[in-house]
């Protein structure tokens, strides 16, 4: 069995590589192994899985990713790459982080792979660190808690503020002799007052099957603010999953964006949790999928606090054989009055074979508030298409504009400019080809 293999894999890796841990970081490790070992991997029975089978994971034997023989050259990964606009650049290989490809500045914010933090500021690390993203229910990031090691471990200090962009950069150059499994950990910690943008990219360089089981845990402190953008461009044949976890102090902003193009398998879970008063939360997702392509998000949004307000744009758009799931979930806790959370979920589909599930949640526990949610999905508007086609625009260029101008709808919230320019790219070269 997978589960049997990885379970054997983490004993080997623990007795190895891992061996000279600390106690408290041993200790998360084995309680995580413990945990997938209980678990399993989900399957379609189970409600928060009804609609994705991870059975091609389950069914296949990864084995755990070893640093790359030969590192990719700067023009190999310059596509992904923000140089005009980055103050800090980390870059990963395989899981590992690759020094001669990354870009460090002295401007007093610590950016530095997970484990180089580990060795330098462990109290950091240990204070947060699996604190915020949880595992007791969830398979895959028990199994990356277990194997925690490499990630991008990013600290903003009190008041400070990045002017340019951070860039965590996930490359997998997977090796055709064996199928891979990278597991990358990344902490943010965003200290009061102190403003950021980071840009999180995972991508492939080669079109072959591997898999990513990432976590990603953003500590935002009072009135602090960070733009975090996360970009998936795997390979066509690549099995993603992730999860991200956000916590945030009083009157502290996120405004958190989520982009998936690749992969035939994702999963993506994004929990945030607004835990003081005055919390604003913004999270903009886009799918664009073609194919047999299958991308799956659940969020979930917790207003634990008074006085916050969340808004979460979704938009899906699915051609050829692709399968689109959103299940987006509200909390609002007993004594969040004033709580403002507004939740969209738009899914346009291309293709008669295309599929969307579409699953907004309200759960309600206060009575001053103000929560609406909402879902479509449907082809493009037939009158749309004739008033353009009306004006002298071709059907394939009418269907063409009026598909960007529905993935443009997020893409126009990024306010880092290049990414912003690079993404658009990619909606344009995929939309000219359908």
């Amino acid at each position: 069995m997978a589960v049997e293999h990885l379970v054997g894999a983490y004993h080997a890796w623990a007795s190895n590589g891992a061996a000279n841990a600390p106690a408290w970081l041993k200790t998360l490790r084995d309680t995580g192994i413990s945990r997938f070992s209980e678990l399993g991997f989900p399957n379609m029975k189970q409600e928060a899985w009804r609609f994705t089978s991870v059975a091609p994971i389950a069914e296949s034997s990864f084995e755990l990713a070893k640093p790359a023989s030969a590192l990719p050259s700067l023009e190999a990964i310059a596509p992904f790459l923000l140089d005009d606009e980055t103050s800090h650049r980390l870059v990963f290989v395989n899981g590992f982080f690759a020094p001669s490809l990354s870009l460090l500045s002295a401007d007093g914010v610590r950016v530095e792979s997970l484990a180089q933090a580990l060795a330098d500021r462990p109290e950091i690390v240990q204070a947060h660190l699996c604190k915020y993203a949880a595992s007791q229910d969830r398979p895959f990031c028990a199994l990356n808690t277990a194997f925690v090691r490499e990630g991008a471990f990013v600290h903003v200090p009190a008041k400070a503020v990045v002017p340019k962009p951070i860039q965590l950069l996930f490359l997998a150059v997977p090796g055709k002799s064996q199928q891979i499994v990278m597991h990358p950990r990344n902490l943010v910690v965003i200290d009061r007052e102190a403003r950021a943008s980071v840009v999180e990219t995972y991508a492939a360089l080669e079109p072959e099957v591997y898999w990513t089981n990432s976590v990603t845990e953003v500590v935002v402190g009072d009135g602090a603010r960070i733009d975090y953008h996360r970009v998936q461009r795997e390979s066509a044949r690549a099995y993603h999953v992730a999860a991200t976890q956000t916590h945030q102090g009083r009157d502290s902003t996120i405004h958190l964006h989520t982009v998936a193009f690749g992969g035939a398998l994702s999963r993506h879970d994004i929990g945030t949790v607004l835990a003081g008063p005055g919390g604003t939360l913004i999270l903009n997702g886009l799918n664009l999928l073609a194919g047999r392509q299958h991308a799956d998000h659940h969020t979930t949004i917790d207003h634990a606090a008074d006085h916050c307000e969340s808004h979460e744009y979704f938009n899906g758009v699915l051609d050829g054989h692709s399968r689109g799931v959103f299940t987006g979930r509200i909390i609002v806790r007993p004594g969040a009055q004033k709580t403002d959370s507004k939740q969209t979920n738009n899914n346009l589909l291309l293709s008669t074979d295309a599929h969307a599930d579409s699953q907004p949640q309200l759960e309600i526990y206060a009575d001053d508030v103000k929560c609406t949610h909402g879902s479509t999905v449907g082809p493009l508007d037939p009158r749309a298409l004739f008033y353009m086609r009306s004006r002298g625009i071709t059907e394939d260029q009418a269907r063409r504009l009026l598909t960007y101008g529905f993935a443009a709808e997020i893409l126009g919230r990024m306010e880092v400019a290049l990414l912003r320019a690079q993404l658009d790219r990619i909606v344009r070269d995929r939309l000219a080809a359908v």
